[in-house]
């Protein structure tokens, strides 16, 4: 977005990803400090922390809270960065903007509940902040409920606004912690042109591996920044150590992202192998459903004596396949072959099940 620097951090100079950079938690001091100082010695100006962790279950590490927010003026004294942290109710705001933090966001549990969201831009109207404020999906793939918590802070009269995609919660097997379903951004953009677009591949890969691909894919994609974890010791992490990075890796993976600012008149290479990257998520999440229907027939044939080949049924299903590829341009043989490798996967899963 042409505008994005001159909205958010008028005197951040950098080429895009605009790029927020810090620990999932605030866990001790020097903790906070080192990555601090080693974010900043590779360039990064924004730092993040979470001071409040809201947990699925209670017991786990929630943040140090308020405490943590000498910790991030100490940051940026010492290092000159502007400090970012996320808030859920009106409470947290308050405390945050008296503590002088100079970013906020709102998660993706919060942005799913229209009560806080609506307490959160009543809390900034009152106090009266310019302060930019980044708002994350919801859990779930509601783009109108993801546009409603945006329309609340704006109504509220900030304009300082952005928006996280971190992915989508699902309670099927896949490759990423949270599916990035690509299309809801993208239309997201389409109907909010003017809104700066962040990615969060942390979240969405769940995995320290899976965030140089996924970074690569929003700057395809044309995503204005990243908000990305980083940590001085990630194996020592108190929260999500297996999705943070050290500074330099984060550092590295930034200096080779691909970066096209070239508009094209024609859908160009990089639309369309993202457009791939697409498909071949929505064939993993298919097969991955079909593996969950196969398992469940492992039950029924397990409860029912029932043999767990049933050749007749195999051959036919081959047959037809095969004819329904030849028919959209595809090789009948290519499509036995695919099938025929699901067929084996199906079968191991309704062999675990039968021996369970």
């Amino acid at each position: 977005m042409e505008n994005l620097q001159s909205r958010l951090f008028p005197d951040v100079e950098t080429r895009r990803p605009l790029t927020i950079a810090g620990p999932c938690s605030a866990e001790t001091e020097e903790q906070l400090i080192e990555t601090a100082r080693e974010l900043a010695a590779a360039g990064f100006r924004i730092f993040r922390a979470g001071l409040w962790k809201p947990r699925t279950k209670p017991g786990g590490f929630e943040g140090v809270g308020a405490e943590g927010l000498a910790w991030l003026r100490r940051v940026k004294r010492e290092t000159g960065m502007y400090t970012a942290t996320e808030v859920a109710n009106r409470e947290h705001v308050t405390a945050a903007l008296d503590g002088g933090v100079d970013l906020l966001w709102i998660g993706a549990r919060t942005s799913a509940n229209p009560f806080a969201v609506q307490e959160i831009a009543d809390a900034l109207q009152r106090y009266g902040s310019d302060t930019p404020v980044l708002i994350k999906n919801p859990v779930s793939p509601d783009l109108e409920l993801w546009i409603g918590a945006i329309e609340r802070l704006y109504n509220a009269g900030l304009r300082r606004l952005g928006a996280i995609h971190r992915g989508f919660t699902s309670v099927e097997k896949s490759v990423y912690r949270n599916l990035p379903l690509w299309s809801v951004p993208i239309e997201l953009h389409r109907r909010l042109p003017q809104l700066p677009l962040f990615c969060d591949p942390s979240h969405i890969g769940g995995r320290r591996d899976a965030v140089a691909p996924l970074a690569q894919q929003a700057m395809n994609l044309g995503f204005d920044g990243l908000i990305v974890e980083a940590h001085c010791d990630p194996d020592a992490a108190w929260s999500d150590k297996a999705q943070q990075l050290t500074p330099r890796a984060l550092a590295e993976i930034c200096r080779r992202l691909v970066i096209r600012e070239t508009v094209a008149t024609t859908e160009s290479l990089d639309s369309l192998r993202s457009e791939i990257d697409k498909l071949d998520d929505r064939l993993l999440d298919l097969l991955a459903r079909r593996m969950h229907v196969a398992r469940e027939i492992g039950r029924y044939k397990r409860e029912h004596a029932m043999p767990v080949l049933q050749t007749a049924r195999y051959e036919e299903l081959l047959a037809r396949r095969a004819a329904q590829a030849e028919e959209l341009g595809m090789e009948g043989g290519f499509m036995r072959r695919v099938l025929q490798a699901v067929h084996e996967e199906s079968v191991r899963q309704q062999m675990e099940v039968i021996d369970e």
